[in-house]
């Protein structure tokens, strides 16, 4: 089973925004662990430790995560965010494959 790193955007302008951002994610992760991936969703879990310490901990960590799975899936939108791009760098110097999540998403 390959194991998939959700990549999208999570900050946003407000509460409701950022809980969008965080839906967009969960429907993709949903749809990838229904098609057989092993699924690692950012956005849903740190959810609300955003405040409980510094963001350079969350984005360290996950680039670590990020180098230990098979593929990236990209959240519609994904390009906007700053963090999901350097994300996406990472998964190209990495060879991961790219999940063509309209597949995915039917």
């Amino acid at each position: 089973m390959k194991v998939v790193f959700i990549c999208g955007a999570l900050r946003a302008n407000s509460a409701w925004d950022m809980e969008q951002n965080i839906r967009k994610a969960e429907e993709l992760a949903l749809a990838l662990w229904r098609s057989g991936y092993a699924v690692i969703c950012p956005h849903t879990n740190t959810r609300f430790f955003q405040g409980a310490a510094d963001d350079t901990v969350w984005i360290q960590g996950y680039i670590e995560i990020l180098k230990r799975c098979d593929a990236i899936a990209l959240v519609d939108g994904w390009e906007r965010s700053e963090g999901a791009r350097g994300e996406y760098r990472v998964a190209q110097e990495l060879g991961l494959d790219v999940i063509d999540t309209r597949k995915v998403l039917k």
